[in-house]
């Protein structure tokens, strides 16, 4: 079969005539295909220049607050500025005093140094009389000064004593040492203070070992990266692996966890190349936890066998995004994400030519953006309310969300299609908050405890061995958990490792008393 298309040539008079051509089924085909590739690597090209210099919020835009007002003909929809203003409640805060004032911004207990300068005596002399004169006022003027980090050699000086007089009447003299402070490594230097202060530098402030190699040689100090490296492996599978582990005991016995993973590469892995892709994932409480616990997990792959294996003995809720590898796992209801749903529609909102719309894109938009207005208004209910008005007030949107989906077709790799092709695959689980008033909307919980790691990731790249990806996931742990409730992490490890060595030799459940919650309060940030 023949099929005719009429093309414009461009003639040597440079006018356009039409010119009809025939063209072949096999050709015509492929035609269409070319139209097709081109249109959705034109759609990409879009998703990613949006992404690398648009805006990163996915806040609604005025034309979806547009399909908000056409989907849900509320009374809510049609109440007018003045009317919405009168009824909006602003929760009641207390603005901190800003005036400039260094006192403003700092703590209470920092250190303060005096310098008081004075005119030397001959200066002082009155040019009246000649007498000396005396201070009769003064000025202060404050500025803050910043000490870069130093090291200190500590010397501990442990004494041993006898009796002189047994001595002098030849008694077979008893001798009594001072007893040692447990080491935190044998026949080492290093010190707790040091150790954290190597952590807390990598993992909070994303500045790798061969950085701070640089800046403590810049300070004389010829302190090298593989030393710091054995420090951090040594201090995380001696005393931050049994926190860890008494944490993740913890942990299961919760019914609400949130998950989440993220690439990493490892450079000497047994079995596998340097270019082979690992992962960091995630395990964390939700926002009913009375102590939140956030855990890293180093696994050499993607698959269901390693959340199986990290959760084995939990049974509850597990909340996750779109991935499979969390489907089966036994004895867990797993949890959608509204938020990743959400994203989609946004993708294929930006997907579209400038200049022009994507009416669907903006319904799926809209329809996900009501449900997160509606949560809004139940935050501050009880888990048995909030559930008893999702299944009153946001179950009817679900229901009209599913049924205007099932009318909507897209081309299945456009972004729209994507956007459908998600929202019907991860339907059941979606719904799925539903079950319970304790269960969020979205993963974002898991997201944000998953970017420190992102985000240092950057900065260190990769991990050389599987041995330090796993230290590096015991210590993120502990860091991430303490600055989730409220402890500073400089402080909780130099108090963990000054501890640890002494307690894991005098007590079999030593792990479970260096556990966040029961840090001291000096372990807290000042204030």
């Amino acid at each position: 079969m023949w099929y005719n298309l009429y093309m414009n040539r461009e003639v040597v008079s440079e006018t356009s005539n039409a010119e009809m051509v025939s063209i072949t089924r096999a050709e015509y085909g492929e035609l269409l295909e070319l139209r097709e590739q081109n249109r959705w690597l034109m759609e990409q090209l879009r998703v990613v220049k949006s992404k690398q210099f648009g805006s990163k919020s996915e806040k609604s835009s005025e034309q979806v607050g547009e399909q908000l007002t056409l989907l849900f003909d509320e009374a809510e929809a049609w109440v007018t500025i003045e009317e919405k203003q009168a009824a909006t409640k602003v929760k009641e805060h207390t603005r901190s005093r800003k005036s400039g004032n260094v006192r403003d911004i700092l703590p209470e207990n920092i250190e303060v140094v005096e310098v008081e300068h004075t005119l030397p005596e001959e200066e002082r002399a009155c040019p009246q009389c000649g007498e000396t004169m005396q201070p009769i006022g003064k000025e202060v003027q404050e500025s803050l000064e910043f000490i870069p980090a130093k090291a200190i050699l500590k010397r501990d000086i442990y004494y041993t004593y006898a009796c002189e007089n047994c001595k002098k009447n030849d008694i077979s003299t008893p001798i009594v040492k001072t007893p040692k402070d447990a080491v935190l490594i044998p026949g080492s230097y290093a010190a707790p203070e040091a150790v954290a202060y190597i952590a807390v530098q990598k993992f909070v402030m994303g500045s790798p070992l061969y950085r701070q190699e640089q800046e403590w040689n810049r300070q004389g100090l010829m302190l090298s990266r593989q030393t710091m490296s054995n420090w951090l492996i040594y201090c995380s599978d001696n005393y931050a692996l049994p926190v860890y582990l008494a944490l993740k005991t913890e942990e299961m016995k919760h019914d609400l966890l949130h998950a989440d993973e993220t690439e990493l590469q490892v450079l000497h892995e047994t079995n596998r190349t340097a270019q082979q892709k690992s992962y960091m994932w995630l395990y964390r409480t939700g926002g009913d936890a009375e102590h939140p616990i956030v855990l890293y997990d180093y696994a050499p792959g993607r698959g269901q066998e390693y959340p199986n294996a990290f959760l084995k003995g939990f049974h509850g809720y597990l909340q996750t995004d779109g991935y499979s590898g969390y489907h089966g796992l036994e004895e867990v209801t797993h949890v959608g994400c509204w938020a990743h749903a959400r994203r989609k529609f946004d993708e294929a909102c930006r997907a579209v030519p400038k200049g022009k719309r994507s009416p669907t894109a903006e319904q799926g938009v809209a329809y996900c953006t009501q449900l997160f207005e509606l949560e809004k208004e139940f935050k501050d209910l009880t888990p048995e309310e909030r559930k008893k008005q999702r299944l009153e007030r946001e179950k009817p949107v679900l229901d009209a969300m599913l049924a205007w989906a099932n009318t909507r077709n897209a081309a299945p790799k456009s972004a729209l299609g994507k956007a459908l092709t998600y929202l019907k695959n991860q339907w059941p689980y979606l719904n799925n908050y539903l079950l319970d008033g304790r269960i969020e909307l979205s993963n974002n919980r898991a997201e944000r405890s998953i970017k420190p790691f992102v985000i240092s990731r950057k900065n260190f790249l990769f991990a050389n061995t599987a041995r330090g990806a796993q230290s590096s996931a015991v210590l993120f742990s502990l860091i991430e958990t303490a600055k989730e409730n409220g402890l500073d992490p400089y402080r909780y490890l130099t108090w963990l490792f000054a501890e640890a060595p002494r307690l894991s030799h005098a007590d079999p459940e030593w792990a479970s008393k260096l556990l966040p919650w029961n840090a001291p309060e000096n372990c807290r940030p000042a204030k």
